[in-house]
């Protein structure tokens, strides 16, 4: 339904819920974020079961700062950060979400070291 505002009709319905193809999410910048922070934070740091919790936290607000840096419209972020104890034991891990494979995406690096 259009509106009249100052003589001139305006459609009040032009609210757009999915990027355009100009802000579609950027994987390779996010995943060069990702590794950066990754680098920066966990290089020669050696496992400490006490402070995995307070790293995680900080690493994850430090990635959605830099995420929300990129000004990607119409998009919300999900991080997930995991840190264990390089001991020659597997992990597996899952998730599940509802996907819109036009404009949805995903990014994700493994930092390893001798003791992460």
């Amino acid at each position: 339904m259009a509106d009249v505002v100052g003589g001139q009709a305006s459609n009040s319905n032009n609210y757009s819920i999915r990027p355009n193809y100009k802000q579609k999410f950027k994987q390779a910048a996010v995943t060069r974020i990702i590794h950066q922070i990754l680098t920066e934070r966990l290089t020669g740091v050696t496992y400490q079961s006490d402070s995995c919790s307070q790293w995680t936290r900080e690493i994850s607000d430090e990635i959605k700062a830099k995420l929300k840096a990129l000004e990607l419209q119409r998009y919300k972020f999900v991080v997930n950060v995991v840190i264990g104890e390089m001991r020659g034991e597997g992990v597996r891990m899952g998730c599940r979400c509802l996907w819109d494979s036009d404009t949805d995406s995903m990014a994700q690096d493994v930092f390893m070291n001798v003791s992460v």
